[in-house]
């Protein structure tokens, strides 16, 4: 008797969760995606450079892009701008605009409403 083994991988993490290609009967992607317009760039938990190469592509594509983070990730989209601009621009771009703010998000631990700091950061040429 032989016993069937599955060589099929099971996905690590949502980020590798692969989904299936849109149908015929789809309607066309616009600018504004599920997440938002298409040339704002969200910082989470990946590696600083995966969003600096995020970036560079935007700002091929479009000239400007707005990095946006809230919480613990701030420091990392600032790490993300810094790179792009110094580092991986040469020289080509710059930040123009910093917004910083807070905004109320519902805790999922309590319930209750607290404050959580944000920042968008706008580089272009």
């Amino acid at each position: 008797m032989s016993a069937k083994v599955s060589t099929k991988r099971q996905p690590r993490s949502r980020d590798e969760e692969r989904t299936e290609p849109p149908s015929e009967d789809a309607p066309a992607m616009t600018v504004m995606s599920e997440r938002g317009p298409s040339n704002h760039i969200y910082v989470g938990k990946k590696p600083v450079m995966s969003y600096a190469m995020s970036a560079l592509i935007q700002l091929s594509q479009a000239g400007e892009v707005i990095i946006k983070a809230r919480g613990m990730a701030i420091s990392r989209a600032v790490d993300v701008a810094e790179i792009v601009t110094r580092r991986l621009g040469n020289g080509t771009f710059n930040v123009k605009n910093i917004n910083i703010s807070t905004e109320q998000v519902k805790s999922t631990e309590t319930g209750e409403m607290r404050n959580v700091s944000s920042i968008e950061i706008l580089v272009g040429k």
